[in-house]
């Protein structure tokens, strides 16, 4: 493994002119990672003619649709991004968690589509990756790797999506339905936490040259292209509500450990507010916690392992998540009877129930994780949590029916209902939070060391140089850089100022 995918220039001109041409026929437009940062920047005549595409079709235009601003019927333009704000009702807390809603992004409804496109787009603009002659392999505990996928029908290039096979079924459903080639859905032993074995896989596929794995743990282009587009979009966010309420702070920005690319999120609103930056994991397999292994089923946050592309000594504070919290707040949040208690018991606004769905298994763990870090930290009225939902809750109906039947055997009602809600949400307490000194985040680092440098054999002096914050702030740069190749790129394919 090179994790390479930082370069900024022309690598192989030939391959690059191919790669231009071959998307040119198919009519493919590459955005700009500036255009999804701020999409009223996207020409009118290219927003309108969105109107009529559907945001789930495997549609060129859908690329520019892969941002934050979408709105609530996914086809148009929203001021602010999508969000949910929870109130003390709910989360007993007097600080405002406001979660932005990644269920909006198009194709996969979920927000790890921009995330395979940061990986792949500088690959095909240095000319290192040709979709005549390439096959994408897209490592993922699940979203990850549809996203590549729908990127990849989009470029008519061959996909290989790389899950473990105890992932929830509609991933599976979604892929069999995406894929051009059966073979091109690959299940790994275990499940969300067992991210070794799929680099091992992806290892074996690596002995041929014309697989091409884009591993979203360890390339840049996932942390940049969230740092350029996640971070302003949250920040946009941040600020619309503080026009409101004047005075509000940013606290802390809460996002679970993943491949850690939303986490560069962070990195941009402690820039822009002295923000905390939060990781949260599964109490189950303590990792950053403890040094921790173990199995859980937050699908979409990984673990047993530190992603090369986190930026640990940038990180503040660690938070341990329950998988059977997140199940049960799942279930809480997506049945009649759970919504009957928070409506009728709680007095919750109708319009925030309603909306619960769109906030997937990690999602919830943002949410629990953020009201953890509120407590620790003794926030008030005044200070705010930002955090994300990657998904939304429609990517696990499979799951909530194991646990309905692993755990409620005998019906669900109104007294489970309201001890879910006393157990996880008002009685979260602030257990497993660790709030991370120098030796801790360095502890943290070195752990990354068994992965990176003797698993996957990164030299040595390539991972320690990611200790220090100007290797971050120099590797931002990659943005503005890659979005003049794109427009070169745009331009070979013949297909610059279409709109």
């Amino acid at each position: 493994m090179t994790c390479d995918g930082a370069a900024t220039t022309v690598v192989d001109r030939g391959v690059r002119d191919r790669a231009a041409r071959w998307l040119g026929r198919a009519g493919v437009l590459l955005p700009t990672l500036s255009e999804l940062a701020q999409p009223a920047s996207i020409p009118d005549a290219r927003r309108i003619a969105l109107r009529s595409v559907d945001p789930d079709g495997a549609n060129p235009a859908n690329l520019y649709r892969m941002h934050w601003y979408n709105d609530r019927s996914r086809a148009g333009l929203a001021a602010v991004p999508c969000h949910l704000v929870f109130p003390p009702a709910l989360t007993g807390l007097r600080a405002p968690i406001i979660m932005a809603l990644g269920c909006l992004f198009p194709m996969i409804g979920a927000h790890k589509v921009l995330a395979a496109y940061g990986c792949l787009v500088p690959y095909l603009v240095t000319g290192r990756f040709d979709p005549a002659r390439n096959k994408a392999v897209w490592p993922s505990t699940g979203n990850y790797c549809r996203g590549g996928i729908a990127i990849s029908r989009i470029f008519d290039c061959r996909g290989i999506a790389v899950l473990p096979e105890g992932m929830s079924e509609e991933r599976f459903d979604w892929l069999r339905a995406w894929v051009s080639h059966s073979e091109d859905i690959i299940r790994t032993p275990g499940s969300e936490s067992n991210v070794k074995e799929i680099y091992d896989r992806c290892a074996e596929l690596a002995r041929d040259p014309a697989n091409v794995v884009l591993n979203q743990f360890a390339e840049f282009g996932n942390y940049v292209a969230h740092y350029a587009c996640t971070g302003p979009a949250l920040a946009c966010l941040f600020d619309a509500l503080r026009a409101e309420r004047p005075g509000l702070r940013l606290a802390a920005f809460v996002a679970a450990s993943g491949s850690a690319g939303t986490l560069a999120a962070g990195d941009y609103l402690k820039d822009e507010y002295g923000a905390r930056i939060v990781v949260a994991e599964a109490s189950e397999c303590p990792t950053l916690l403890r040094n921790g292994f173990g199995e859980h089923n937050i699908q979409g946050i990984g673990d047993k392992h530190v992603p090369y592309i986190h930026n640990v000594m940038n990180t503040d504070i660690v938070v341990g998540v329950s998988d059977r919290c997140t199940g049960a707040l799942d279930l809480l949040f997506n049945s009649n009877t759970g919504l009957s208690y928070l409506a009728d018991r709680r007095h919750i606004d109708p319009q925030l129930l309603a909306e619960l769905r769109f906030i997937g298994l990690s999602g919830i763990a943002n949410l629990v994780a953020a009201i953890k870090t509120a407590k620790r930290l003794e926030l008030g009225e005044e200070d705010a949590i930002v955090t994300v939902a990657t998904d939304g809750a429609a990517l696990y109906g499979s799951e909530r029916r194991k646990f309905l039947q692993a755990h409620y055997p005998d019906g669900f009602d109104l007294i489970s209902a309201g001890e879910i809600f006393g157990q996880h949400m008002l009685g979260a307490a602030d257990n497993d939070v660790l709030e991370l000194t120098h030796s801790e985040r360095s502890r943290i680092f070195n752990l990354g060391y068994y992965t990176w440098v003797e698993q996957q054999r990164v030299p040595l002096e390539a991972f320690e140089r990611r200790r220090a914050q100007g290797f971050w702030r120099e590797l931002r740069r990659a943005a503005p850089a890659w979005d003049a190749l794109i427009a070169e790129f745009n331009a070979e394919a013949g297909l610059e100022g279409v709109c």
